[in-house]
């Protein structure tokens, strides 16, 4: 920037000088000048810090699907602050409907706020989502159960029944009226509200990762019925959090002529997540983490590693199962004692041959975090290991 700033009469003795009244307030900025006041109070600020700032509009206040004060976890996709218990219905989703972070466990990018407050917020978000509730909907309130919450986020996001008023929602069924307006009435009902929700779940899949991918190249599950399926997928309570962290891959296999694109899809239970594609790549490091409810019933955390195809089906490149109930035994444990501030290991899962370990996976306690090492063997695939960490974290957080 021109030393011209410190004098203000300089500007008359070179055509060229812009002194900073005329940087801040010209109407065409001066050539050559690089300086943005916004860009460098966006910088000075943080990603984080202006986050916070965004969270504290009046609108995003409370959970933009139950109302519950003080949201602390966020759908990226959508653009609305939301609370913990309903973050679970929305990481059920998928991540092609929502992806859900949490403003203080993740790290943040100034793009991704940028994102968050392009798309408006809680207010503009439900002024589209929730354009025409029908009287006999009724929204999630902060004591709703699951199910509640489960049926209608689903209607509201994934089906996006109440963007528009649509009369088959409000109209209700009259058998006993034989008039043509009736007739057409309950034709509607049945044909909009019952069939279009079927037509696009029957096409839907059961199968782990079908949002990000064209196919599987695996058997299908058993059809069993699409409602019962996708409604048990937010049903259930969850016991805590784990963060993944996928580390690298090391000499995977070669899916295209010398190469791969890889990417990973984890999944527990009905949830599923997905990193990056890094190109031409059969050592990739993603160093990407994210994040999953823990259910209940905890099943293992599945991995599965793709190759990405533009014009074919994405090829498979192995898999792995990881048993995480030794790392949430040792987080509770670690809850109960008080040595919350020590490094110490807390115990480690044996590698043999009966799992996919390539080496023991070590539990450690560090600042106060559980997590645990892992590196598996991919397995149905030639070759290839995937490093990853684990992190549990407790709900309260």
């Amino acid at each position: 920037m021109s030393t011209q700033q410190d004098n203000p009469d300089s500007g008359s003795s070179s055509g060229s000088g812009y002194c900073l009244y005329d940087l801040l307030f010209s109407e065409t900025p001066a050539p050559n000048a690089s300086w943005n006041p916004r860009t460098e109070q966006r910088k000075a600020a943080g990603p984080q810090k202006r986050l916070e700032t965004f969270s504290r509009q009046l609108s995003n206040k409370h959970c933009a699907d139950c109302g519950s004060p003080d949201p602390k976890w966020v759908s990226l996709t959508l653009g609305v602050f939301i609370c913990i218990k309903c973050s679970g219905v929305h990481r059920s989703l998928g991540v092609h409907i929502s992806k859900v972070l949490s403003m203080k466990l993740d790290e943040w990018s100034d793009e991704q706020v940028d994102c968050m407050i392009n798309l408006g917020g809680n207010s503009i978000a439900n002024d589209k989502y929730e354009a025409c509730i029908p009287d006999n909907i009724r929204k999630p309130r902060p004591d709703s159960s699951i199910e509640e919450r489960a049926d209608f986020i689903r209607r509201k996001y994934e089906l996006q029944q109440f963007m528009e008023c649509n009369e088959s929602l409000l109209c209700p069924y009259t058998p006993n009226m034989g008039s043509s307006s009736s007739l057409h009435c309950s034709s509607e009902h049945y044909s909009n509200h019952d069939k279009k929700p079927l037509e696009k779940q029957s096409t839907k899949h059961h199968r782990i990762g079908h949002a990000f991918r064209n196919s599987w190249g695996r058997k299908d599950v058993e059809h069993k019925s699409t409602k019962k399926i996708n409604s048990l997928a937010g049903m259930v309570e969850f016991v805590g959090l784990i963060k993944v962290n996928v580390v690298k891959g090391t000499n995977l296999a070669v899916r295209d002529v010398m190469t791969s694109d890889p990417y990973v899809i984890l999944a527990l239970g009905h949830q599923s997540v997905k990193t990056r594609v890094i190109k031409n790549n059969l050592n990739p490091v993603w160093n990407e983490s994210l994040m999953l409810s823990i259910p209940e019933q905890i099943p293992p955390l599945k991995v599965i590693v793709y190759d990405k195809d533009t014009f074919s089906t994405d090829d498979f490149m192995g898999e792995a199962e990881i048993d995480i109930q030794p790392l949430l035994t040792a987080a509770r444990a670690c809850e109960k004692s008080e040595i919350s501030d020590e490094t110490m290991q807390l115990g480690k899962w044996v590698a043999n041959k009966e799992n996919t370990l390539e080496k023991d996976g070590i539990i450690s306690l560090v600042d106060g975090r559980v997590k645990q090492e892992i590196s598996v063997r991919l397995q149905r695939v030639e070759r290839g290991v995937l490093e990853i960490e684990l992190e549990c974290v407790a709900l309260s957080q």
